[in-house]
């Protein structure tokens, strides 16, 4: 992972609320920064002033937390830097509160060599404004066939392996691919579509589906995909984690999983929890995402598991596409939507509108995918990276397009009414957002 080193020196913020799910915090205080990382943080530093601060940041009783981290990010480099960059989708991070991307090797080139591994690292060391951790291809070219080699990926940086929005359809490449994951300790993330149940598809099928007369897909086509990685789990015994989900069935199925011990987590994306299938209205192809959006009671689902602690990561599934490929009839425009900028609002949803308790969300963001990463951030305590967000989950706001940071413009939540986002981001202790 790589990222800015930080400013030395030292930085105190003051009358905060300190919120670090890592360590259970929950308090009034104050935070030290000394080059770079937390030097101390607690109640008693409320309103102490030390004459070696040369810069005191007044938090107005703001929630000072660990910067998000967002284990779904697509963007177009190398390959396809008009849609996005990793300087770009950078500055749309930092002004969500992220401060770590976990960027996804589906560029041209795949990220499928270290030396292209190498090359995310180096780039984004120059030119992105917060940390960027890569994950590499688990197959070569994404193809499903071949599997990567695991361990120089790994040495070269790498902190999972993906085909990201493409599916293994071969169960013994998946199995091998497993037990050669397993034997590195690696994490292995998947996506839950059977591909030949949605090959075409564009839409969940139902009778909105029917009815917009739009090529759909069973949503059962996504279980499937997760019975069977599951079952390959149990019997390699290797770390996997669902990338994203978005039906109750593949939600029971994992947390059956989990009860049985198996080592497997899951994600979801914000747009899941916000939107459903009819939201796509009259073929508003910026809410045309993978997987597609779902029933009002999957939906609903999607929010229970959050809350129950089953789903273990929000995710931005930030997805850049240009103009030229969303502004086409709905069944043959492009999947995705950006999300980076959004990722905190509708996730601060959950606190507003369903009466989540805001370190639980917090955790999901922060403490949770570092720990399923072994990312070095996602913690207020002492000696970690100084990556914060200070936030107010408060301000009212309407998402405008034409304000967000992304070098792309697909967002799925355009005019949407939001309450909280973030007002600083620090990366490394250094100022990389703000929004006074």
């Amino acid at each position: 992972m790589t990222g800015p080193s930080g400013k030395t020196g030292r930085l105190a913020f003051r009358n905060a609320r300190l919120i670090d799910p890592a360590s259970n915090l929950d308090v009034k205080g104050g935070l030290l920064v000394e080059n770079g990382r937390i030097a101390d943080i607690g109640p008693r530093l409320f309103n102490d002033a030390d004459k070696n601060d040369p810069e005191i940041i007044d938090c107005r009783g703001l929630v000072l937390a660990p910067g998000l981290i967002d284990c779904r990010v697509f963007t177009g480099e190398p390959g396809s830097e008009h849609r996005e960059t990793l300087h770009s989708a950078s500055e749309a991070a930092a002004a969500g509160g992220v401060t770590t991307m976990v960027v996804m090797p589906n560029t041209d080139p795949v990220i499928d060599e270290p030396s292209l591994v190498d090359f995310i690292l180096r780039r984004a060391s120059a030119t992105a404004k917060v940390r960027v951790a890569p994950m590499a291809a688990l197959t070569r070219k994404l193809k499903g066939e071949v599997m990567t080699e695991m361990g120089l990926l790994m040495e070269a940086g790498a902190v999972a392996f993906t085909d990201g929005d493409q599916t293994v359809a071969n169960a013994r490449v998946m199995r091998r691919a497993l037990s050669y994951a397993a034997g590195f300790g690696a994490l292995v993330v998947g996506h839950a579509e059977d591909t030949d149940l949605v090959e075409g598809a564009a839409i969940t099928e139902s009778e909105f589906a029917t009815r917009a007369g739009l090529p759909a897909a069973p949503a059962m086509a996504e279980v499937i995909i997760v019975e069977r990685d599951l079952r390959l789990v149990e019997l390699t015994g290797a770390r996997y984690h669902f990338g994203q989900i978005s039906t109750r069935a593949a939600l029971d199925a994992i947390a059956k999983a989990k009860a049985r011990g198996l080592p497997v987590t899951c994600g979801v994306s914000a747009h899941h929890l916000i939107l459903n299938e009819l939201d796509v209205g009259a073929y508003y192809t910026f809410r045309k995402v993978k997987p597609p959006l779902r029933c009002e009671a999957d939906r609903a689902a999607m929010v229970e598991g959050v809350m129950s602690g089953v789903i273990d990561v929000i995710v931005s599934s930030h997805e850049p596409q240009g103009a030229d490929t969303k502004r086409q009839p709905f069944a043959s425009a492009a999947f995705g939507a950006v999300g980076l900028e959004t990722l905190l609002p509708a996730a601060l949803n959950l606190c507003h509108e369903s009466g989540a308790a805001l370190p639980h969300i917090l955790n999901t963001l922060t403490a949770s995918p570092a720990r399923i990463l072994g990312l070095a951030g996602g913690t207020l305590a002492k000696g970690a990276p100084a990556d914060l967000v200070l936030l107010d989950e408060n301000e009212p706001f309407v998402v405008d397009e034409t304000k967000l940071s992304s070098r792309a413009r697909n967002t799925a939540f355009e005019g949407r009414r939001f309450q909280g986002r973030a007002q600083k981001t620090f990366v490394g202790g250094e100022c990389v957002f703000s929004r006074s």
